[in-house]
C-alpha cells in the first residue's frame, strides 16, 4: 500500500509540473484543467489513502483528552 501511495503521489507531482508547463508555453485553459485534475485527486484519492493507512490498526482512544488520559498525564507529571 506505500508502494501505491508513492506511485500516486509522484504522478499527481507529475501532473502538477506538466499542468504548469503547459500553462507557461502552450494553452493557459488545459493547463489549468490539468493542475485541477490533480489536485483533486491529491484531495479526493491520495489523502483518504494516505490517512487510511496512517490510521490502520491505532486507536483513537489513545489519542482524545479524555478523563483517563489527562489522569495519565498528571500522573506521570507532564501537565
Amino acid at each position: 500500500m506505500n508502494t501505491i501511495l508513492k506511485i500516486l503521489g509522484i504522478l499527481i507531482l507529475i501532473a502538477i509540473g506538466v499542468g504548469f508547463y503547459y500553462r507557461t508555453f502552450e494553452d493557459i485553459l488545459l493547463g489549468d484543467q490539468i493542475i485541477g485534475l490533480a489536485v483533486l485527486a491529491s484531495a479526493f484519492i491520495l489523502m483518504p489513502i494516505f490517512l487510511y493507512v496512517r490510521w490502520k490498526g491505532k486507536r483513537l482512544k489513545d489519542y482524545t483528552l479524555t478523563k483517563e488520559n489527562m489522569d495519565k498525564m498528571r500522573d506521570k507529571g507532564i501537565d
